[in-house]
C-alpha cells in the first residue's frame, strides 16, 4: 500500500486521501472514477506473468482502490476487503486464534460487544476449542492482576455496540503485548475519521464497511487495515484461500461511500449532540450513553484519542420494556431497523434485535435500552420526532 503512505507523505489530509488515495484517473481513458472492473480472470502474457491480476477471488483492481484508499485513512500499510464484517472478523480468528488451538488460545472480550461478534466466538469458535471470556477492559489495574496466561487474543470494540463505552487502546495494548497478545480493535463505530487504533497500538483494526464506511445502506462489507506485514500475510493468504471476498460491486460502493465519510461524521456527530440534549432532560428516559458526556463510562478514554463522539446514542426507557419497544415503534423519520452508519437515522431495540444471541450471557444487554444511529437529516426534525415518540410512551 506504499500509494497510501505517498499521500500522506505528501501532506494530504483525511478528506483528500479519501477522494484520491488509490484512485488516480484511470490511464487509459482520463476516467476520474475508479473504473468497475467486473472480469473474474485476467490475461497472462506467459505463464506466471501478468500486470498484478490472476483471477478475482485473489485479487481485482476496484478492490485494489479500495484496499489502497481505507488503508490510508487508518494509517495502514495494508488493507484487505471482505464480504461482511463477520467474514473479516472470522478471518481474523482463523490466522490468529484458530491455528493455535490447544497452546495459547483463548480470547478476551469485551463485555459490552456486539452479538455477531459474541456469537461467532462462543458459538463457532468455541465448540473448535477457543476458550473466550468476556471482561471489563475498562478496569485496566483488575485486568492485569486477573490476566489469564492462555490469553492469544483481546478483542475490543470502542466505542462498543450497543452500550458505547470506550476503552483505552494504548492502556490495553501495552497490557496485551507484555503478555505476549495480539490487540485487535472494532473501529466501526468510531471510524478512521475520528480515531486510528494502530496509531495507539492495535494490532488489527476491523470493520463492518457496511456501515459508517459504505454509509447508505445500500452494500454489506467488511475490512481489516494492519501494519505488520507478517499478520497482514497470514490474512491475505486467508482471505484467498477461504474466499470470503466482496464483488467488485461492492467494492465500487463502499468505495463511493468513502468519498464522503469526513463531512458525514461531521453531521452525524453535530446531529448526535442535538438528540443527546433531548434525551438527557426528557422525563420519559432513565440513562443516556453517551461518550460526550462527563459520566459516560470511558468518557476520559474517549476525549483522549477520538476527535469526536460519534453518531450512535442509546438510552434506556424508565417505564421498562415495553415502553422502549413502542418508543422505537412510534418515530416515523428514524426507522425501526437494524444496522447503522448511513445517511438516514435508524432506531432500534438491541435485546430483541441485533443483541438477542447475547441473551442469558455475560453481554446480555438492558431489556428496556433504545439504540438510535442518527443520521445525516435535519437535527430539528430528528429531534422533533424522537420527542413525539417518548411523549406517547
Amino acid at each position: 500500500m506504499d500509494e497510501a503512505y505517498d499521500c500522506e507523505r505528501r501532506g494530504h489530509g483525511f478528506e483528500t486521501r479519501a477522494i484520491h488515495a488509490g484512485q488516480d484517473p484511470d490511464p487509459t481513458t482520463g476516467a476520474v472514477v475508479v473504473p468497475l472492473s467486473l472480469s473474474t480472470t485476467f490475461a497472462q502474457e506467459s505463464v506466471g506473468v501478468h500486470q498484478g491480476y490472476e483471477y478475482s477471488r485473489s485479487g481485482n483492481p476496484t478492490r485494489t482502490a479500495l484496499e489502497t484508499c481505507v488503508a490510508s485513512l487508518e494509517r495502514a500499510r495494508h488493507g484487505l476487503s471482505f464480504a461482511s464484517g463477520l467474514a473479516a472478523e472470522d478471518t481474523v480468528l482463523r490466522c490468529l486464534v484458530g491455528g493455535a488451538i490447544n497452546e495459547r488460545s483463548r480470547v478476551l472480550l469485551g463485555n459490552d460487544a456486539y452479538g455477531g461478534t459474541y456469537r461467532l466466538i462462543s458459538n463457532v469458535w468455541g465448540p473448535l476449542g477457543v476458550e473466550w471470556s468476556a471482561v471489563d477492559l475498562t478496569d485496566i489495574d483488575a485486568l492485569a492482576a486477573s490476566w489469564p496466561d492462555d490469553t492469544k487474543l483481546v478483542w475490543l470494540e470502542t466505542p462498543t455496540n450497543p452500550l458505547l463505552t470506550c476503552i483505552d487502546i494504548e492502556a490495553i495494548a501495552a497490557l496485551a503485548h507484555a503478555h505476549g497478545a495480539l490487540v485487535v480493535v472494532d473501529n466501526t463505530f468510531a471510524t478512521p475519521y475520528l480515531q486510528q487504533p494502530l496509531v495507539l497500538g492495535a494490532d488489527v483494526v476491523v470493520h463492518s464497511a457496511t456501515k459508517y464506511l459504505g454509509g447508505h445502506s445500500d452494500v454489506v462489507g467488511g475490512f481489516l487495515a494492519v501494519n505488520d506485514d507478517a499478520i497482514a500475510d497470514q490474512l491475505r493468504y486467508m482471505q484467498n484461500a477461504a474466499g470470503a471476498v466482496p464483488a467488485p460491486f461492492d467494492c465500487y460502493l463502499v468505495l463511493r461511500g468513502v468519498k464522503t465519510l469526513g463531512v458525514r461524521m461531521d453531521r452525524h456527530c453535530s446531529n448526535a449532540r442535538a438528540v443527546v440534549d433531548l434525551l438527557v432532560r426528557h422525563p420519559a428516559v432513565d440513562r443516556v450513553y453517551y461518550p460526550q458526556l462527563p459520566d459516560h463510562p470511558g468518557h476520559a478514554a474517549a476525549a483522549k484519542q477520538m476527535s469526536d463522539f460519534g453518531g450512535m446514542v442509546s438510552f434506556t426507557v424508565a417505564a421498562g420494556e415495553d415502553a422502549a419497544k413502542r418508543v422505537a415503534a412510534s418515530t416515523s423519520l428514524f426507522t425501526l431497523a437494524e444496522s447503522l452508519g448511513a445517511v438516514e437515522s435508524l432506531i432500534e431495540h438491541p435485546g430483541a434485535m441485533t443483541h438477542a444471541s447475547a441473551a442469558g450471557s455475560p453481554l446480555e444487554v438492558p431489556d428496556n435500552l433504545v439504540r438510535l444511529s442518527v443520521g445525516i437529516e435535519s437535527s430539528a426534525d430528528l429531534v422533533a420526532d424522537l420527542d413525539a415518540a417518548l411523549d406517547h410512551v
